[in-house]
């Protein structure tokens, strides 16, 4: 097994358990610990990821409580799903760059890149 495909396969698990939380609850904090646990391995390319996919965990958080607050007033069900649309997103588009070994261009944006 060579090392690039040895090197990118924690990452790309924990993008897959943050888009298996939408179904398993629980599963992007097991994904969340485990970018902090790896955050210092791998080349500088890699390591954009692991931020990355913690800012990930931490704004989607964010969003998604500001979504269930809000469901008190209907608006949050939109807060929710528009929450659930940018994290489907930003995983897709953080395995493209992992695929592509790529680092990550914007790792601390709050947005899509």
């Amino acid at each position: 097994m060579s090392e690039a495909v040895i090197s990118t396969t924690t990452p790309k698990l924990i993008y897959i358990l943050f888009l298996a939380n939408i179904i398993v609850p629980f599963l992007g904090l097991i994904g969340v610990v485990m970018a902090y646990v790896n955050k210092q391995d791998g080349p500088d390319w890699l390591q954009t990821h692991y931020q990355f996919q913690i800012r990930t965990f931490w704004i989607g958080l964010l969003y998604f409580s500001v979504g269930a607050l809000l469901t008190l007033v209907l608006v949050g069900w939109l807060v929710i799903l528009l929450a659930l649309v940018w994290l489907i997103v930003r995983c897709a588009k953080g395995m493209k760059y992992l695929d592509q070994q790529q680092a990550h261009p914007n790792p601390t944006g709050w947005m899509f890149s």
